[in-house]
């Protein structure tokens, strides 16, 4: 695999702050006519991505955030986010009609939270469920307990 040059390197850094290739290009130094071509050209490099890959890991290791830390937030936003709570009249009044605070956000901090442990939707994750049996009381036994 090719090295990646000091500019290479200076243009990767730029486009992490950015995510801007065009701008990562005039930042890094780069002359060149069409900027857009020339920005995709060098973020289809095989040595390009990898270096964007370990420059993103090295700031992910430097910021040293303990996965319990992660979890824990995660798990208070969407426990937060997901509570009920009463829908007030124009006077202020409530109604005794109730609404979830913000559903997007309680949703969105569960699904990145599934992300974080590893929890997966795929067709694999699926073969292995197996149908939970009910047993109510009506169909209790001894054998069953």
């Amino acid at each position: 695999m090719k090295k990646v040059t000091p500019q290479q390197k200076l243009f990767v850094k730029e486009y992490i702050k950015t995510l801007d290739g065009e701008k990562s290009l005039k930042s890094a130094g780069y002359k060149a006519r069409n900027l857009k071509s020339a920005s995709e050209e060098l973020l289809s490099k095989d040595s390009i991505i990898n270096e964007i890959k370990r420059q993103i890991n090295l700031q992910i290791e430097s910021l040293n955030v303990q996965k319990g830390y992660v979890i824990h937030k995660l798990l208070k936003i969407a426990e937060f986010s997901l509570q009920e709570e009463d829908i007030l009249d124009k006077e202020g009044f409530p109604t005794g009609k109730k609404k979830l605070r913000d559903s997007g956000a309680g949703l969105k901090a569960l699904e990145s939270l599934c992300k974080y442990l590893g929890f997966s939707d795929s067709k694999s994750d699926q073969d292995d469920y197996r149908e939970a049996k009910i047993i109510t009381i009506s169909n209790l036994d001894d054998e069953k307990i």
